[in-house]
């Protein structure tokens, strides 16, 4: 039994933390396993592991959640699951950090993924959980942690994007065709684009520079520079409204998604631009460190030079 009917709900959750608790320990070799205890609060107790160069833990303890649809929910199901905490990109930390009150409810959603796209848990009264159910369950269990209402739309936004996506990422079942499922990746993706093209063109017109094959948009108007920015703020939020349409029983996720991309576009491209070259030089520090110093003297001695060139006149 799939329990996919509730993810595209609005309703606001009350948050109610007893609904996690201590889930006790999987049997392991001759250590007996112990039972989930609801009395007791959840007990995270994470073990580090460096897997092809990546850090990742174990979870020595299982988390239980008592979801409102499905019942009790114990995670993991095996030993043998890992986790990188709240799978966060860099770029997003500020955003949503790796750790931090939503935790508890990351861990059981990454748990809850483990197994890719296929149904990866069936939960104590046998509710089998696919991976967009999963996501609702990470809402809710965000919110039950006290987890910020705009952060946890957010965070299951990305993640529902990430099932859209991913292959096999939406259940396989009568009411979740091929048919059905092509078409929400590809409305998804259209929007995102829309939105990428319209940023790009808006951007054009508010720098009044003719880029390539950039168009004049209608909401930003010829006036001053503040007034045309407000019109492309005001384009950055109705246009992903009606755009999430796109996304279908998603168009709660795609209208946040859209206008989060929109609003954010040109200072996410600043903070890649940061870490690229973040990134680029590590690299460079650390297989040419002579070359990196001479880089780091350079760049000294042209700042001392325009300091000085702007100060002195």
């Amino acid at each position: 039994m799939s329990g996919s009917q509730h993810v595209t709900t609005g309703e606001q959750v009350r948050p109610q933390p007893r609904r996690f608790y201590d889930g006790g320990v999987l049997p392991v070799g001759d250590r007996i396993g112990l039972p989930p205890d609801p009395a007791h609060d959840p007990r995270i107790v994470l073990e580090r592991h460096l897997e092809d160069g990546l850090e990742v833990f174990s979870l020595e303890r299982r988390i239980a959640y008592d979801d409102r649809h499905l019942g009790e929910i114990l995670v993991p199901a095996t030993t043998d699951f890992r986790t990188d905490l709240t799978s966060t990109p860099a770029l997003f930390t500020w955003l949503v950090p790796k750790t931090g009150a939503h935790l508890p409810a990351a861990l059981v959603h990454d748990a809850l993924v483990a197994g890719g796209g296929e149904p990866s848990y069936d939960s104590t009264e046998g509710h089998t959980i696919d991976r967009v159910e999963a996501d609702r369950v990470f809402r809710d269990a965000m919110a039950d942690t006290g987890t910020g209402i705009v952060r946890r739309w957010i965070v299951w936004t990305a993640v529902t994007a990430a099932t859209i996506f991913a292959p096999g990422g939406l259940p396989r079942s009568p009411a979740w065709s091929p048919a059905v499922r092509w078409a929400h990746r590809i409305g998804a993706g259209a929007s995102i684009a829309a939105i990428l093209l319209l940023g790009y063109w808006s951007t054009a017109d508010l720098v009044d520079r003719s880029w390539p094959l950039a168009r004049e948009v209608p909401w930003m108007g010829e006036g001053a520079w503040w007034l045309e920015l407000l019109g492309g703020v005001s384009g950055a939020v109705v246009l992903p409204l009606v755009l999430g349409l796109l996304w279908g029983r998603f168009r709660i996720a795609g209208a946040i998604a859209g206008v989060m991309l929109a609003v954010l576009l040109h200072v996410t491209l600043g903070l890649a631009a940061v870490l690229l070259a973040y990134q680029l030089l590590e690299r460079l520090a650390s297989r040419a460190p002579r070359l990196a110093i001479a880089l780091a003297v350079a760049v000294v001695l042209a700042a001392l030079v325009v300091f000085g060139w702007f100060s002195l006149g």
